[in-house]
C-alpha cells in the first residue's frame, strides 16, 4: 500500500485519463496507491475541489492559501476554521513562505502564514508547509507561532539535513517528491537517507515535478511509486518497507483510517 501525501487533483489534465478522475485513481490503484491527499492552494477553488473528490472516500483534503496565490481571497482564521471543519479535511495548507520571485510580498506572506498556524492550532489539525528560499523565516515562524503544538509536514522537501533536523525538532514530518530522483539533488537525497523512519512521507505534488524516468511529463499520483522506490534505494530498504512506513506515518499525522478505500 502506497499513499500520495500531496497532490493537486483539481489541476490535473484529465484528458489522458478519459476525462474523468476515476481514470487517475485506477492508474494509481494499479501501482499500489490506495489513498491520496488533494491539497488546496486557494479559497475560491475549494468548493470545486470538494465536489470533484466527494465520490471517492480514499481522497482526503486540506484547506489553505498557497503563499504565492496573492490574487484571490485572503485567508482569515475564521474562514479556514469553517472550511477546516468540513468532512475529510485533515490539514491546513498549503501555506508557508516562498521568496523565490523576490521579497516584495514577504510581509503579506508572513502574516498569512501566521493566520494558517493559528487556524491549525484552533482546529487541532496539522499544517502542510511550502518553503522556498525562506529557510530561516519559515523555521522562525513555526517556532514562534507555536506550530509544534499541531505539527505537520514540510512538503516537497528541497533543503538539506540541517533544516530537516530543525523541522523534526518542531514536531514536523518531511515529505519527498519527484525531486529526490533527480541526479543533482544530493542534499535532498542525503536527508532522505538520514530521515527517521517515523517522520518520512512521499508525494507527487502532481501535476508538477514528475520523477525520473518521467521527468518533464505531467505528473500524476501513480508515480509516487517511483518516488518511494528511489527513497527505498537511498535508505537500503525495500519498496515494501518504505510503503509500510510512509503509510503508517500518513495515517498517524493526518488521522486517516487507511483501511477504508
Amino acid at each position: 500500500m502506497l499513499i500520495d501525501s500531496h497532490c493537486h487533483l483539481d489541476r490535473l489534465d484529465l484528458t489522458q485519463f478519459g476525462g474523468h478522475l476515476t481514470g487517475v485513481l485506477e492508474a494509481a490503484r494499479v501501482n499500489g496507491v490506495t489513498h491520496l491527499l488533494s491539497v488546496a492552494t486557494d479559497l475560491e477553488s475549494w468548493p470545486a475541489l470538494a465536489q470533484l473528490t466527494e465520490p471517492y472516500p480514499q481522497i482526503a483534503l486540506s484547506v489553505g492559501v498557497h503563499p504565492s496565490e496573492d490574487h484571490g481571497q485572503a485567508p482569515t482564521v475564521a474562514k479556514l476554521v469553517t472550511l477546516g471543519c468540513k468532512e475529510r479535511v485533515v490539514a491546513i495548507g498549503e501555506t508557508g513562505l516562498d521568496y523565490y520571485y523576490g521579497y516584495e510580498s514577504q510581509q503579506r506572506q508572513q502574516e498569512w502564514f501566521r493566520i494558517h498556524i493559528a487556524a491549525a492550532r484552533e482546529l487541532g489539525k496539522p499544517l502542510i508547509v511550502h518553503t522556498r528560499n525562506a529557510r530561516e523565516d519559515t523555521l522562525s515562524l513555526l517556532a514562534n507561532e507555536g506550530a509544534a503544538e499541531v505539527g505537520g509536514v514540510l512538503h516537497c522537501f528541497t533543503e538539506d539535513w540541517d533544516m530537516a533536523a530543525q523541522a523534526l525538532a518542531l514536531n514536523f514530518y518531511i515529505s519527498f517528491s519527484g525531486i529526490v530522483t533527480f541526479k543533482k539533488a544530493k542534499p535532498i537525497q542525503d536527508a532522505a537517507r538520514r530521515m527517521p523512519a517515523d517522520r518520512l512521507l512521499v508525494e507527487t505534488d502532481s501535476p508538477y515535478l514528475a520523477p525520473v524516468p518521467h521527468r518533464g511529463k505531467p505528473n500524476h499520483p501513480a508515480w509516487v511509486r517511483q518516488v518511494a522506490q528511489c527513497v527505498a534505494d537511498l535508505r537500503g530498504e525495500s519498496l515494501e518497507e518504505v510503503a509500510a512506513t510512509t503509510t503508517a506515518n500518513y495515517a498517524r499525522l493526518f488521522g486517516v483510517d487507511v483501511r477504508k478505500r
